[in-house]
């Protein structure tokens, strides 16, 4: 029996793809471990989206290989890294990678880590051959629909419904790494909601590259949620990440009729300006986009909005994001994940764009942005003082105050409340007193069971 240690970076797909792989491996009688130096087998599952997950990955192998000079574990890097970068990383030499598995080779793993420990990997690697064990193949048809993943004990619980992504975004790499979509059938999906509703999961989040465009025979992605919705101990159902071109009424309207669907939407804008979107290859303009706000909120008004800002694209200009400014400052969103655009190797953007706008002015932009969304978030959690929320209990004592518990509205909003012997997974009800641009906190008024 060998002893692996996992690692996940990245996206909630990745944190599924790694309790898939604890399932694939445990069944060959591997045994998982929380320290990396009880390891003999320290796997790394890599996300591909952003510069600085590169850096960390090959600054946290070294890390490894110094740490553990004496004992050095067998090294593997999982995931969308894996597949974009596989040539970079099987030839360089420092790191030294002992094996290399794709999103869709995770059921080769054995065979690949029974590979690493027959062949002689010790010298040092002299260009891509075989001598390397690696998969990297992108798959027509594997969701691991036929997998039950190996989940720990906890309130949310992740379940990727599809696999892959078709929309071609050209700052993009995954429709590169994780193959074009493909769905899981809706029955498989019930079965393994029913599953989680009988460990005790009260909150599941689907998942997918692009959620909403889910396809299965006759189920769209509005059927899904309402057969989602009817397993008996699920109370909350989220998903995530949604493109805005598919967002039928049918879906918004199931959401505004169900209580379990929660009201929040993370709604990724990415740029303001219809030059821009055009150019990242969005499909929608900007009045589209505030076309569709409009629309949601009117059935829902009290939803929780959030999104993904890219500053700096390819010759953007100051103009072109002063639209983004406009259209945040307009929309209020509750909060934004921003981002500097960084060159991803592979994309479409990388070979048509050069990547012309100086990092000075992508500082700029997003420490702007940033300053908007502060005061935004702010008024908006400002609304909640005095409001009756219903609270999942997610951490019985916060990591920055243990006198205080953690739970989070059906908006998504984090709270803060008094500790006091509550319970993870319980729900309960709480009146907030205080907001800032980060959070709310609140005093509790009774379980929301009794």
């Amino acid at each position: 029996m060998k002893n692996v240690f996992i690692e996940t970076y990245g996206c909630q797909m990745n944190e599924y793809d790694s309790e898939l792989i604890r399932s694939i491996l445990t069944k060959e009688n591997y045994a998982f471990v929380k320290n990396e130096f009880d390891a003999d087998i320290v796997m790394l599952n890599t996300c591909a989206i952003r510069e600085n997950a590169h850096r960390k990955i090959y600054g946290r192998v070294h890390a490894l290989k110094h740490a553990r000079r004496d004992n050095p574990p067998k090294i593997g890097i999982l995931g969308c890294m894996a597949t974009n970068l596989r040539t970079d990383l099987l030839e360089d030499r420092n790191l030294n990678i002992d094996f290399i598995a794709g999103p869709d080779s995770y059921k080769r793993l054995p065979e690949l880590i029974e590979q690493c420990y027959a062949l002689d990997v010790e010298t040092p690697h002299r260009g891509v051959s075989t001598d390397k064990p690696f998969d990297v193949t992108l798959s027509e048809f594997e969701t691991y629909s036929d997998v039950i993943p190996a989940r720990t004990d906890g309130v949310n619980s992740w379940l990727a419904i599809m696999r892959g992504c078709n929309n071609f975004c050209t700052f993009c790499v995954v429709p590169y790494t994780r193959g074009r979509e493909r769905s899981r059938s809706t029955e498989n999906i019930v079965e393994e909601v029913k599953l989680l509703a009988a460990q005790g999961f009260k909150q599941v989040t689907l998942l997918g590259q692009n959620v909403n465009s889910y396809r299965h025979e006759q189920n769209d992605f509005a059927k899904l949620l309402e057969a989602v919705a009817s397993v008996d101990g699920i109370e909350r159902i989220r998903f995530t990440s949604p493109h805005p071109k598919d967002f039928p009424d049918s879906l918004l309207q199931v959401m505004a009729r169900n209580k379990k669907v929660c009201k929040h939407i993370h709604l990724p804008l990415q740029a303001g300006n219809d030059r821009v979107l055009d150019m990242m290859n969005r499909t929608y303009t900007q009045k589209e986009f505030l076309d569709l706000v409009v629309k949601i909120r009117t059935l829902m008004p009290t939803i929780s909005l959030t999104t993904d800002i890219i500053v700096g694209f390819p010759t953007e200009t100051d103009a072109e994001f002063e639209d983004t400014y406009r259209v945040m400052k307009e929309v209020e969103f509750d909060s934004a994940f921003m981002f500097k655009y960084s060159e991803r190797k592979n994309t479409i953007a990388s070979r048509k764009f050069p990547d012309d706008v100086s990092d000075e002015v992508k500082t700029e932009r997003i420490v702007c942005l940033n300053e908007l969304q502060k005061e935004i978030s702010h008024k908006k959690n400002q609304e909640h003082i005095g409001q009756v929320h219903e609270l999942l209990i997610e951490q019985e004592q916060s990591i920055h105050n243990p006198n205080f518990s953690v739970g989070r509205t059906d908006g998504n909003k984090i709270v803060t409340f008094p500790a006091n012997h509550h319970k993870r997974n319980e729900f309960i009800l709480t009146r907030i007193t205080v907001a800032t641009p980060h959070g709310l906190k609140g005093e509790v008024l009774k379980d929301s069971s009794s």
